[in-house]
């Protein structure tokens, strides 16, 4: 009788099962034929010539918009041109960005790249592009690439918007080529203490990471500084292959689950480099996806110490489903999870438009300035593998808080890049000198001791300012004047050798480096913050 009892049960469940299969499949046929009764009915019985594949198109990209801020409709000719940043290099103005609203978004500046040279930051919304509105239906991805990319040497203007400032900033960008490598600077802080900044998590970043690591190792680097900070991501195969260096074999590096979509792990091999050495990653409000996954998989195994501010927060997972055109639907399928089961997605209940508003709503609410500004709930509460609370909901937060930098928070700083008089300046010096530089110091070691920015070069940057129509405020400069000045060094450094020196003119003054170096330093104090409390 028990038997008998079972088997109608599961006889039920199976039925039960496969009406509701059934009764999905019908509800999707109905949609699919509301939609397309639609279309038949507009293409017949309209009041003027109406563009199908437009209206189509537009109906994909206006219920994506309604699932999550990171499903995307991707047209025939740009879904090449979406991976470029990971897989290849273009001309441009180099920013990763994100359409949002209809509004460009600009996501992070490409390291190196003219965006960055001028001042572009993360945040900053496009309005106007050579005067024109560049916002509303009109704006998708190929709008964007027609008006932003163009041949090396060619200007574009955009007009920006920041934050809650009501007047737009403009911005004169001279196009590119886009440097593409994804590992930005590789260097030796001192004698034991190696430094790596990886940009992207591209096609080729782990390739890239294992040659500057054995060099570092090379160089007698006993400990890391591994920094995500700004990086917005990239291909998951990446981030699982760069955890992979640093972990221990079996350890799980990240898992992803959805409605449709059983449980995957992703579990560390026995090839890693880097198992045992001290760590530091470096993280910002800019480090998403990729670097999530990275930042999170090094706090939860208690790996190494991460230090900065907290990261982005997208744990979305996006299919790519080929369409029978050519056009690409990048759909969430899936939510990643650290490996004590955080969720690293914060939350999007209130629409695309209050989550796109979510790193203004940050630096109001001071985060950006104190730790203590951050409350996360119970709920979310998780533990490392050593016991030490950690939490979900929204982001990686980092065991050292390291609050922004507020030097540079001058109208001065802010005009001298935004008009690209500081750029300008140091560019033409660094042509002017370099042959000079290089017979003075010999190499960039001695220069980046022994040169110092000094009246003269003050003089000439004020007379840059000047002729970019920049007014000139004592008050401010005395404000800024030390990252000013570091930041001159840094540059005349970029164009006299390249882009590595001037992160390595940075890190003199580099916040997040300084704690770095201190925490690595402290062999006890780095054993303490790695232990359960």
């Amino acid at each position: 009788m028990k038997t008998l009892k079972l088997f109608l049960l599961a006889a039920a469940c199976l039925v039960a099962a496969a009406t509701q299969a059934q009764n999905q499949t019908q509800k999707v046929q109905a949609n699919v034929q509301k939609i397309g009764t639609t279309l038949y009915l507009i293409e017949n019985f309209y009041v003027d010539t109406a563009n199908l594949d437009k209206v189509t198109e537009d109906a994909i990209i206006a219920a994506l918009k309604e699932l999550d801020p990171h499903s995307a409709y991707i047209s025939k000719k740009d879904v090449e041109k979406a991976n470029e940043p990971l897989v290849g290099s273009f001309e441009g103005i180099g920013v990763t960005f994100q359409l949002i609203r209809d509004t460009i978004t600009v996501i992070s500046p490409v390291a190196g790249g003219p965006s960055e040279k001028v001042g572009i930051m993360a945040g900053d919304q496009f309005i106007k592009i050579d005067g024109e509105e560049a916002t509303g239906k009109k704006v998708d991805n190929e709008y964007v690439q027609k008006h932003l990319r163009g041949k090396k040497g060619t200007k574009v203007t955009v007009g920006v918007r920041r934050g809650s400032d009501k007047e737009l900033l403009d911005f004169e960008i001279v196009r590119d080529k886009i440097p593409l490598n994804s590992i930005n600077a590789a260097f030796m802080l001192d004698k034991h203490i190696g430094y790596i900044k990886l940009d992207r998590f591209a096609q080729e970043s782990a390739a890239e990471f294992k040659e500057a690591f054995g060099k570092l190792q090379g160089q007698g680097m006993e400990s890391l500084i591994f920094d995500l900070r700004g990086n917005t991501g990239g291909y998951l195969n990446t981030a699982i292959e760069l955890v992979d260096q640093f972990l221990g074999e079996g350890q799980l590096i990240v898992y992803q689950e959805g409605l449709h979509q059983p449980r995957q792990e992703w579990n560390s091999t026995p090839s890693g480099l880097y198992t045992t050495g001290k760590l530091v990653v470096l993280i910002d409000e800019g480090s998403a996806s990729a670097s999530e996954i990275f930042s999170g998989a090094m706090q939860d195994h208690d790996r190494g110490v991460v230090i900065g501010r907290r990261s982005f927060g997208k744990g979305l997972v996006q299919r790519p489903f080929n369409l029978p055109d050519g056009a690409q639907i990048r759909l969430t399928t899936a939510r990643y999870h650290t490996p004590s089961g955080r969720c690293i997605q914060r939350p999007y209940e209130n629409g695309v438009e209050e989550y796109a508003k979510e790193m203004t709503k940050r630096l109001e609410h001071g985060e950006y300035f104190h730790a203590d500004s951050i409350h996360f709930p119970d709920s979310l509460k998780y533990k490392t593998d050593g016991g030490r609370t950690v939490y979900g909901g929204g982001g990686i937060m980092p065991d050292i808080f390291i609050p922004i930098d507020t030097s540079f928070n001058s109208k001065l700083y802010t005009n001298l890049v935004r008009k690209g008089a500081l750029n300008r300046f140091t560019t033409d010096y660094g042509l002017k000198h370099r042959d000079d530089i290089k017979a003075r110091y010999g190499d960039f070691e001695q220069f980046n001791k022994g040169f110092v920015v000094g009246q003269d070069l003050i003089e000439g940057l004020k007379k840059a300012a000047e002729e970019a129509k920049v007014e000139w405020d004592d008050s401010q400069f005395a404000h800024s004047e030390k990252f000013i000045l570091l930041q001159t060094k840094a540059l005349i450094a970029r164009n006299v050798w390249e882009t590595q020196q001037y992160y390595q003119v940075m890190a003199l003054e580099d916040a997040g480096i300084k704690k770095a170096l201190e925490i690595l330093g402290d062999e006890k104090g780095y054993k303490k913050l790695l232990k359960g409390k």
